[in-house]
């Protein structure tokens, strides 16, 4: 008897990506753009690396703009089913630029969730030890457990992927915000840390990523946790832009 898939992956620009999704067929979205302010802080950190390195970030992702939040944010309304939830993970800065784009696209903006690292990192006035998590809603969808604090502390990744969050940061909001069997997908999934998290609290996963060594990464730890890849979601008709989601299948 054959194994359903419950990974789908794609290779496109993350707008191109959610446009070539049906609409309202998404039950939860967690996403981490590369924003622009990150290249700042490297170049002002004190213990930043600019060079080409394995440690930094530089080969293994592209910036998203700012510029292109509105149609990004338009894009995730859209795939999002009614009554759903929608988390950002982002700086401080690139929050007060996020926040209005989203809710002009439809979305309700609850509050900024803390991601506490427990310990601090980069920084030049007052070294950083937390991002914020912008929690979103389509519709009214009730949280799973309303005894969650708005304060989530999670040690951060060290030597993994650049700019990887823990797994267990996403199984929070997943665990919040979906219920087993349900489609969570992330537009830019980098080392998989989403995706992860949904395996293992037995959600189906869409991801997708423009890199290479993302879609490497990713999909080698995926199959460590079960995952069976193919066509999660039925295939969405073409698009306006002529893309269709392209499967990337294991060997």
């Amino acid at each position: 008897m054959e194994t359903e898939a419950n990974v789908e992956l794609a290779q496109l620009d993350a707008v191109q990506w959610l446009r070539g999704l049906p609409s309202d067929s998404l039950d939860l979205l967690i996403t981490d753009p590369p924003y622009e302010s990150l290249e700042k802080h490297r170049a002002v950190g004190t213990t930043t690396r600019l060079k080409v390195s394995a440690a930094s970030s530089n080969p293994w992702f592209t910036v998203f703009p700012n510029a292109r939040f509105p149609e990004l944010f338009s894009q995730v309304y859209r795939v999002l089913k009614p009554n759903s939830h929608f988390y950002l993970m982002c700086d401080q800065e690139t929050a007060f630029i996020a926040k209005p784009m989203a809710e002009s696209a439809g979305f309700k903006f609850w509050k900024p969730l803390i991601w506490d690292k427990a310990t601090i990192g980069m920084g030049y006035h007052y070294r950083a030890r937390y991002e914020f998590v912008l929690f979103f809603e389509k519709g009214k969808r009730k949280l799973n457990d309303l005894g969650i604090a708005d304060v989530i502390t999670v040690p951060r990744v060290r030597g993994g992927y650049p700019a990887e969050k823990p797994s267990a940061l996403s199984e929070t909001l997943i665990l919040q915000s979906s219920a087993a069997g349900d489609i969570v997908a992330d537009p830019f999934m980098g080392s998989g840390s989403v995706g992860a998290a949904a395996l293992k609290l037995s959600r189906r996963f869409l991801g997708n990523d423009v890199s290479d060594s993302a879609l490497a990464h990713a999909r080698a730890r995926f199959a460590l946790l079960g995952g069976q890849e193919g066509a999660v979601l039925p295939p969405a008709a073409e698009s306006a832009t002529g893309q269709r989601r392209l499967s990337l299948v294991l060997p």
